[in-house]
């Protein structure tokens, strides 16, 4: 792993180009480093909010699951705008950093919110800001990257995202083991961390244009990429498997409730994950770019089914739970850098953002049906046969997914 020279790769001549090609863009790590101030902080809220919503402000689990439904999928509604915004002026920077400035805000907005209405607000307003900077930020990362290596730039990406994944949940530990029933502090840490992100953003990340940018792509051209015959089937697979993708905070509840877990413990279950995320996010991209990244994205789906069975099992231990975090990790790590690297070389150059927004927007609208749907099962039936329920049908939708995607790579 090493950082290149320059951020456009194939721009020297000669013998060194190939050398300089070959390397991961300084533009990439750049982003990294703001997406790990950013992922310490989402983190640490992420990490509390289930039990901060159904133990101390008492939501009931359908409850809990239309807000995870709405932290999972609010942020299709401005995903595809936050894309073509970034495609129309050529400047995914600048979209980029209005949508993270908004997530940065939402952190402070947490303190005086009480009850569902406003943290639902509140909650909107930090996933719209997601939304909106996704596909901008990823377009860059494609547009700073050789396309030989998209698959390990991702991954490089992800696992710079990922330290700050599990590092956010150890510090909203630390906070709640110093104070217990601390949450505004978790929620004050978080914003002052949001914030340093946004600064590295828009003092040091490049103003790169997008490739294609002088075309002006217009919503036409952008709608007929989205539409076209080389990602429709993709964009389809990538909604079946959304559809039956548990949100974590399910899973890691789940988990409490086997193991009798204590509250305090609670966010350690998050740095579990993001620690076998953070190991495989590289290998696993990489792999990617050698065996194709359908495959790679199959067979995460495949770990998804792994996951699932364990944690229904009605006996848990240590050794289960770490079975199911690696699992998780091994799920997010295969997928989550992999799908906007496939689908970035499935649209032209000028409308790559729409192109992967459109995937996410399909992916966080699944995940969000997927919530509501496993919160009501869990009211009714509890969370084991719920998870069996998923896995038996996540069993048929993994070879249904795989001939929807077998000619992607090509």
């Amino acid at each position: 792993m090493y950082v290149s020279l320059r951020d456009r790769p194939g721009s020297d001549a000669g013998s060194g180009a190939g050398r300089v090609a070959r390397r991961v863009s300084s533009t990439v790590f750049l982003l990294g480093t703001v997406s790990l101030l950013t992922d310490v902080s989402s983190e640490m809220v992420a990490s509390v909010l289930p039990l901060y919503l159904t133990a101390s402000v008492g939501l009931s689990l359908f409850a809990y699951g239309f807000l995870d439904g709405m932290y999972q999928g609010v942020s299709a509604v401005v995903r595809i705008a936050g894309g073509f915004a970034g495609d129309r002026g050529g400047q995914p920077k600048w979209v980029a950093v209005l949508g993270y400035g908004a997530s940065a805000l939402s952190r402070l907005a947490m303190l005086p919110a009480a009850g569902f209405a406003a943290i639902t607000a509140v909650v909107t307003a930090d996933r719209l800001g997601k939304g909106l900077r996704t596909a901008p930020r990823d377009a860059l990362i494609v547009e700073a990257s050789d396309p030989a290596l998209l698959g390990r730039s991702f991954g490089v990406h992800r696992a710079l995202d990922t330290v700050g994944a599990a590092l956010g949940p150890l510090v909203a530990f630390a906070l709640l083991a110093s104070v217990p029933g601390s949450y505004d502090s978790v929620f004050v840490v978080s914003f002052a961390f949001a914030i340093v992100g946004v600064a590295v953003l828009v003092l040091f990340v490049p103003n790169l244009r997008t490739a294609g940018s002088a075309a002006k792509i217009g919503l036409r051209m952008a709608l007929s990429e989205i539409s076209g015959r080389r990602l429709r089937r993709p964009l389809v697979a990538a909604g079946l498997l959304g559809l039956l993708t548990v949100g974590d905070g399910f899973l890691y509840l789940t988990l409490q409730e086997r193991d009798n877990l204590t509250a305090v413990y609670f966010p350690l279950l998050y740095v579990g994950t993001n620690i076998a995320y953070l190991a495989l996010a590289v290998p696993l991209g990489r792999l990617s770019d050698r065996i194709g990244r359908a495959r790679v994205l199959v067979a995460g789906h495949v770990a998804l089914l792994g996951c699932y069975l364990l944690a229904a099992l009605p006996a848990g231990g240590v050794a289960l739970t770490a079975g199911v975090l690696l699992l998780l990790g091994v799920f997010y790590a295969s997928t989550d850098g992999v799908l906007p690297a496939l689908i970035g070389r499935l649209v032209r150059p000028e409308a790559r953002g729409s192109g992967i927004a459109a995937a996410q927007t399909v992916v966080a609208l699944s995940r969000f049906a997927s919530s509501l749907l496993f919160g009501l099962l869990w009211t009714f039936q509890g969370p084991g046969r719920s998870l069996l329920l998923f896995a038996v049908v996540l069993t048929v939708a993994v070879p249904a997914a795989g001939w929807l995607l077998r000619d992607s790579d090509r």
